[in-house]
């Protein structure tokens, strides 16, 4: 980065529908099957906790996590990928668990694909424990692909003491 280069200081805030078809394009760049813009849609509409990192108006990631007996599912998270590698799937996942902890969530589950390195370090890095395989669980060129569930147990948020 040059001295005049100014650092990327991104936000994270709620996705909006007009914000679908940016976050379409990122999820089309990054993936050979990705969601439609209505599951996008669909995902905001039934109140899931759905948040964009956005950069000086720019989508620059996404992440979707739903909700559910005490658990919170994190079902897409993706940062686009020319800034990847800068911590921003990182400061996501750290956001969007410590939402769920905060809405009383006691544990966070996804699933990753096997040939998702960073992203197995990155969840790992977090204190992510694999806890099992959903077999053919992906679309894949080969037909279907196993995904790896990983479960992250949460703390309970403290109560004030009044």
């Amino acid at each position: 980065m040059s001295a005049a280069a100014k650092p990327i200081s991104p936000r994270l805030r709620p996705m909006r529908i007009d914000d679908v078809a940016s976050v379409v394009d990122i999820e089309r760049a990054s993936y050979q099957y990705p969601w439609t813009h209505g599951v996008f849609r669909d995902c905001i509409r039934v109140g899931y906790l759905c948040t964009v990192l956005e950069f000086d108006g720019q989508i620059g990631g996404y992440c979707i996590m739903s909700f559910g007996a005490g658990e919170a599912h994190v079902l897409n998270l993706c940062i686009a990928q020319s800034i990847r590698g800068q911590g921003f799937g990182r400061a996501s996942m750290s956001y969007m668990t410590e939402m769920a902890r905060h809405k009383g969530a006691r544990k966070v589950i996804l699933e990753v694909r096997p040939t998702n390195t960073s992203a197995l370090k990155l969840y790992r890095s977090l204190g992510f424990q694999q806890i099992g395989t959903r077999k053919n669980y992906y679309q894949s060129q080969a037909g279907r692909e196993d995904a790896m569930v990983f479960e992250l147990t949460l703390s309970p948020v403290p109560k004030k003491h009044l």
